[in-house]
């Protein structure tokens, strides 16, 4: 599904129509005309509620059922009496909030439970459209417990909200295209108990959250052959640990090494993102052509090959951007946010580095100035420390480097620009995973802000009766 604009040039019928149409869904159709909440909701309709006030036409689309996919009629939903295998589906238009807000997940879910006990017979699913947005709500439905009742309950309300009709997210995008169903093949869906559970994993957030962190975990694994820390573990090392040179340890103690540090990495950009979510970070400093246009010099976001092998351990968006984020933005207070100067302040570690890979090092100060705050915590405290036992040497204590947050010429530290933005690759991951087996050693990884900008992320918590599809 690359677009959603035809709901902005047709009329909400036929869009609605479109919709189901490019998810390759059958629908027989009910009626074209609009009519107004009280007359659908007759029983469930609450007058005055804030919600119910939002709601201004609502489009009985229609029903999928077996006879759609079969291409058949079905039975008319005055004509049901009982449970019923199918799902009727809605189309909803909403007024705006005051000061132009967006309506809230409870105001969204509200009216959809209002539908799921109007039409208590079969489960419901529900488009809403308002100002320039719609989204998708699911109503589950579930077995009585208890033998002597019979039929179903009304379950949570799954929502896809907020999706923006000029300018989709990825994530809902990605979820929206994954309602589409195949008619044929070994997956195919060709009635409506399948596509009823073929939905119910799309919308489970469990299964979301399942797909997120195996990408997640993949990119650990690659992320961890990839990168160099300082303080990285050596042959001595190893004989002071077992008595002996054994370099197949000194390779399992630099994988511990690594794998330490990407934790520690994922730790504070997981962090980082969700405050995003809450417009503290500017989301500019993941967008790669602003960067390269505007902030850094010699970005080398993809893998390279041949001549240009020796660019692949450009480390500028993880040194001037994230390692400036977490070490001297948000952990020093805003006001005080400046370059250290050259030859001076060597060891004080919340002050930026790195200002020889910045176009123009005023506008990131500028930037992070206007929205990140003091986070004033651990996680953000560099871990480059003195050496307890080496006080009193020229120019400041001998520094033990853990972060390696240095402007040192020696610095040893490499993450490469190609672990943030570097496009789908297949990579041997066996050693890493410690499994040899196709899957393993062509293990499908992406640029770590690829996948995160892949998913929908939501600050709000879900409950047992509502809850948002996104991470």
């Amino acid at each position: 599904m690359s677009g959603l604009g035809y709901f902005k040039t047709e009329d909400f019928h036929s869009a609605l129509r479109t919709f189901f149409k490019n998810l390759n869904v059958p629908v027989n159709y009910i009626a074209e005309e609009p009519a107004r909440p009280q007359e659908i909701l007759s029983k469930t309709y609450k007058k005055g509620h804030p919600a119910f006030q939002l709601m201004n036409d609502v489009y009985f689309l229609g029903m999928v059922d077996d006879a759609a996919f079969e291409g058949n009629a079905g039975l008319a939903p005055e004509k049901i009496e009982s449970d019923y295998d199918g799902v009727l589906i809605f189309g909803v238009t909403l007024n705006p909030r005051n000061n132009d807000l967006l309506p809230t997940r409870s105001q969204l879910a509200e009216i959809t439970r209002s539908f799921s006990r109007e039409f208590h017979y079969t489960p419901v699913v529900v488009v809403f459209k308002y100002e320039n947005h719609i989204a998708f709500a699911n109503a589950e439905r579930l077995k009585y417990k208890q033998e002597w009742r019979e039929g179903e309950k009304a379950g949570k309300v799954s929502l896809l909200r907020d999706v923006d009709l000029d300018n989709p997210h990825s994530g809902h995008l990605r979820i929206l295209s994954e309602l589409a169903i195949s008619r044929s093949g070994k997956k195919a869906i060709n009635s409506f108990g399948d596509l009823y559970t073929y939905w119910q994993d799309v919308f489970s957030v469990s299964l979301l959250n399942k797909k997120f962190y195996e990408e997640l975990f993949y990119w650990y694994c690659w992320a961890v052959k990839e990168v160099t820390f300082p303080s990285e573990p050596t042959i001595e090392d190893v004989v002071k640990e077992i008595g002996k040179i054994d370099d197949r340890r000194l390779e399992e103690l630099k994988q511990e090494h690594n794998a330490k540090n990407v934790i520690r990495l994922l730790t504070r950009f997981l962090f980082v993102w969700f405050i995003k979510e809450k417009k503290l970070i500017p989301a500019q400093l993941f967008h790669l052509e602003f960067l390269k246009n505007e902030i850094l010099k010699n970005l080398s976001p993809y893998r390279e090959g041949g001549l240009f092998k020796p660019a692949n351990i450009n480390s500028h968006y993880y040194k001037a951007i994230l390692q400036n984020l977490f070490l001297a933005t948000l952990n020093q207070e805003m006001g005080k946010r400046a370059f250290r100067k050259e030859k001076q302040n060597m060891n004080i570690t919340n002050l930026l580095r790195y200002k020889r890979c910045f176009k123009n090092s005023q506008k990131f100060i500028n930037l992070v100035e206007a929205t990140v705050p003091f986070m004033n915590g651990g996680l953000f405290e560099c871990l480059d420390k003195p050496h307890p036992t080496k006080k009193g040497k020229k120019g400041g204590d001998v520094i033990v480097y853990k972060d390696g947050f240095s402007d040192r010429d020696d610095n040893p530290l490499i993450v490469p620009d190609y672990l943030f933005f570097g496009l789908d690759e297949e990579v041997d991951l066996s050693s890493v995973i410690g499994i040899k087996n196709k899957k393993t050693k062509q293990a499908a990884v992406n640029g770590l802000i690829n996948i995160f900008e892949s998913y929908k992320f939501t600050i709000a918590e879900n409950t047992p009766i509502e809850e948002d599809i996104a991470l």
